[in-house]
Order: structure tokens, then C-alpha cells, then sequence
């Protein structure tokens, strides 16, 4: 069965990592636990993590570090963030409606915490972390020199959800380092970021799983 927004010859690596039928039997048998309405959502991570720039129109950039991101539509290619309204990021895409993600490795996951953690308002994120910015292809917000990939994207739409506002983007280019990425990332050359749970972040392992 095709899953949805997967290309029917989609790339699989290499490896397969079997389950045995007594460790499915042990997982199915296991009680079920109640988990806090207010936790609900990290039953969703862990979740691929990014670093957002965006830039005001005074062109000062920063970078906000986001769990909350999905594709929502492939033609025309569109993503979505999701910030809350007090965040200074949140301000700064109001203002020029444009955004770029970019793709943090392991090897830059501290200054991926740090940039969840402080506000631009206080600090120069780029300053701080020695992360690189560098000019992006279609936007005025910088790209992050140090992550493997970038998608610059243009406001289409903003939605209030709850106590988070949606940004819709349109995707008007996206790239990658050489080497990484060729229909799907090479996990064994990029080690993902995915956060957790508070500053807790983990990886991917080496194998990729195909259900028979």
C-alpha cells in the first residue's frame, strides 16, 4: 500500500531490520497507561528537529529551533511551522512573510538547544553559536551554513491553531550538501536531529526498515 507523499519508487537504502514475532507478542500484551492531556503531544515525538531563520524589517536575522514542521502539500510544495505568538520569530515572519528551514546535523546540537532556549530579542543567535549565516537563493533570510539542508519558503497562509499560530510556506527553493541526499538522506552520512522531549535529542539508527 503507497503511503501519502511518497513516490511510488522511492529510494530504500540498505539494511532490514527484522522484529521477531515473540518481541511483537511481549509489546502487544503490555497495559495500557493514561498519559496527562498535557504531555499528549510527545506521544508524537520524537520529531524531526529544525533551525528556522527568519529576518524583520529592520534585517536583523535570527534562528528559532522547532519540533512542530510538516509537509502539507506537494503541488505547489507547501510546508508548515508552528511558533507561538510571543516568540520574537513570530514577529520577524509576520513582518517580511518569508522563512527558510534548515537542517541541523548532531554535530551542531548544542547550538540547536541553545537556539530553542534564548530569545533573539536578547541575544545575536548567529554570534552566540558561531553558526554561519550565509545569503539565501530566493529570500532574504540567511541560510545556516553549518546545516546539511535548506528549504527557503514564502508565506501563503497564517492560521491561528490554539496557542500557536501556522505558517503556512510555499517552498520556492530547496538544496542540500553534496554527498547526503539523493530522494531520501543518506542516515549513515546524516545523523538527524530529533527532539524528545525537553533538552532531550536523539538520532537515527544505521537501518532502514521495509515491512514485507
Amino acid at each position: 500500500m503507497p503511503v501519502q507523499g511518497v513516490h511510488p519508487n522511492h529510494k530504500i537504502y540498505e539494511g532490514i531490520l527484522k522484529f521477531s514475532e515473540g518481541a511483537v507478542r511481549k509489546m502487544v500484551g503490555k497495559a495500557k497507561i493514561d498519559v496527562s492531556i498535557d504531555l499528549a503531544y510527545r506521544l508524537l515525538h520524537p520529531r524531526n528537529t529544525i533551525l528556522v531563520t527568519c529576518i524583520g524589517n529592520d534585517g536583523k536575522p535570527n534562528i528559532i529551533t522547532l519540533a512542530w514542521s510538516m509537509p502539507v502539500s506537494l503541488n505547489p510544495p507547501i510546508v508548515a511551522i508552528s511558533i507561538a505568538p510571543k516568540r520574537y520569530s513570530h514577529k520577524l515572519i509576520e513582518e517580511t512573510k518569508e522563512f527558510v528551514i534548515n537542517i541541523p546535523t548532531m554535530e551542531i546540537v548544542k547550538e540547536t538547544l541553545y537556539c530553542g532556549r534564548v530569545s533573539g530579542r536578547n541575544v545575536d543567535k548567529f554570534k552566540e553559536t558561531n553558526l554561519t549565516p550565509a545569503p539565501a537563493k530566493k529570500v532574504k533570510a540567511p541560510i545556516i551554513k553549518e546545516c546539511i539542508a535548506h528549504l527557503e519558503c514564502i508565506v501563503e497562509q497564517q492560521i491561528t491553531a490554539g496557542d500557536h499560530t501556522l505558517f503556512l510556506g510555499k517552498v520556492v527553493a530547496a538544496y542540500t550538501n553534496e554527498g547526503v541526499f539523493d530522494e531520501t538522506f543518506d542516515i549513515k552520512k546524516a545523523k538527524l536531529v530529533y527532539h524528545l522531549g525537553g533538552n532531550a535529542f536523539a538520532t537515527l539508527r544505521d537501518e532502514v526498515i521495509i515491512p514485507s
